[in-house]
């Protein structure tokens, strides 16, 4: 299929260019409470085509490119068709010039671990196995579940001379938590790892069940204010996101981001935790091609790199990184108890939470936390934060225990002081 795709290419006249040759195979299982409703085996590949196509505007070179996806069910014919359009339509999407990444030939880069070796099945009855080890409660159950095992193999060529191929492979999926009395609530949660960690997902399902008893028990009591805000698993690492999305080239370039390599982008007054985070390298290469390894992102506050795609790279004549997907924190503090130790209030479930990387801000609707004071902790609803990162961000605490996930690593909490919250009264 690869050459068919080449041949079609020369005939429309098309020289540069990159073909994606990409294979997943999945295994998905669906449930209901603690009943199998669904099982499904998949093995699809599939090749996407990116046509580049110069243009001159104004005395100036302009490249554009479009992206098109092309099935071996497709004649030669058909072929042509797609690639024709997709290179009639890459003349309307010109930017500024730029060079196309370095050619890499190298062997074929495997994963190892479980994921990547054992049978696909197996390892989703693991994951189930992991899910329901913690459904053991009588206030609280699992009401539904759904498993992603995929395990891919990739491989990226181009008219530059790149050939370069690697295999991967993810566990993903969802869950929902129920709790009927004395209000019938339920909490919908997430899950992705990138090993096979059911250890893991056996503490999220575990704390998930405790969250939706307590969101059942939960009083709508909290006032408007200032509060200390304890974030913790998938919120902490959603508000940390902010320092990965303003240290891309993509924001850079268009002066989005204002940040340079060597500035202290976490403000000059440091209180707390002087944060060090890692951009980690997902994939061998980016989807582009180009080899991707760890990168230092900040060290004690100071911006250590820019990451980002090849063109937006070019643009800021710096070395192409690709975009990173996962960052990691290497914080670390206090055992959590400590964290949320004294008035605080501990945010654990909110109906869409987010993190503004324009602005800085973060917050959502609460659905869950716990109002800690007096050494009590009083589970509330309602009401939302909307705090800013910029006016908190040199005041960081974070806690010695770790959450693992397949976009993030790091701290399971953090302690932001000061944080607006609308509350119901």
């Amino acid at each position: 299929m690869i050459e068919r795709i080449k041949s079609a290419l020369r005939d429309c006249g098309i020289s540069l260019w990159r073909i994606t040759d990409s294979t997943v195979e999945s295994a998905e299982l669906f449930f209901v409470k603690k009943q199998l409703d669904t099982r499904r085996i998949k093995d699809v590949r599939k090749f996407q085509a990116a046509v580049f196509r110069d243009v001159e505007a104004d005395g100036q070179t302009l490249r554009g490119f479009t992206t098109v996806t092309l099935l071996e069910s497709m004649d030669d014919a058909r072929l042509r068709e797609e690639l024709n359009g997709a290179y009639y339509a890459a003349q309307f999407a010109a930017n500024p010039f730029y060079a196309l990444p370095d050619p890499v030939q190298a062997p074929v880069k495997e994963k190892t671990g479980q994921l990547c070796q054992a049978p696909l099945a197996e390892s989703a009855a693991q994951i189930a196995q992991a899910l329901f080890a913690a459904d053991t409660r009588e206030d609280a159950f699992l009401n539904s579940a759904e498993i992603f095992v995929t395990r891919s193999r990739t491989r990226i060529l181009s008219s530059e001379g790149t050939d370069a191929a690697y295999t991967d492979a993810k566990a993903e999926g969802e869950f929902v938590v129920q709790c009927q009395e004395p209000e019938d609530v339920e909490i919908h949660n997430t899950y992705s790892y990138d090993t096979l960690d059911t250890a893991a997902l056996t503490k999220k399902v575990a704390e998930a069940l405790t969250f939706v008893r307590d969101r059942s028990r939960a009083q709508r009591i909290l006032k408007s204010g200032q509060y200390d805000v304890v974030l913790s698993a998938e919120a902490a690492a959603t508000v940390l996101s902010y320092y990965q999305d303003r240290a891309a080239a993509q924001m850079i370039y268009p002066k989005y981001s204002t940040w340079q390599v060597g500035e202290q982008v976490q403000g000059e007054e440091i209180s707390g935790a002087k944060l060090d985070l890692d951009l980690c390298a997902t994939q061998p290469y980016s989807e582009e091609g180009i080899p991707m390894e760890d990168l230092p992102l900040l060290r004690a506050g100071e911006l250590k790199a820019i990451h980002g795609n090849n063109r937006f790279c070019r643009y800021l004549d710096i070395k192409p990184t690709g975009l990173y997907q996962k960052l990691r924190c290497l914080n670390s503090g206090v055992p959590f108890e400590e964290l949320k130790a004294g008035p605080c209030l501990w945010a654990v479930a909110f109906s869409d939470f987010q993190m503004d990387s324009m602005s800085g801000h973060f917050g959502g609707e609460i659905r869950l936390a716990y109002l800690i004071e007096d050494g009590r902790a009083i589970p509330v609803t309602g009401g939302s934060i909307n705090g800013s990162l910029l006016e908190s961000q040199g005041s960081l605490r974070f806690c010695e225990e770790r959450y693992e996930a397949a976009h993030y690593t790091g701290p399971y909490g953090v302690r932001i002081p000061n944080v607006n919250v609308a509350g119901v009264e």
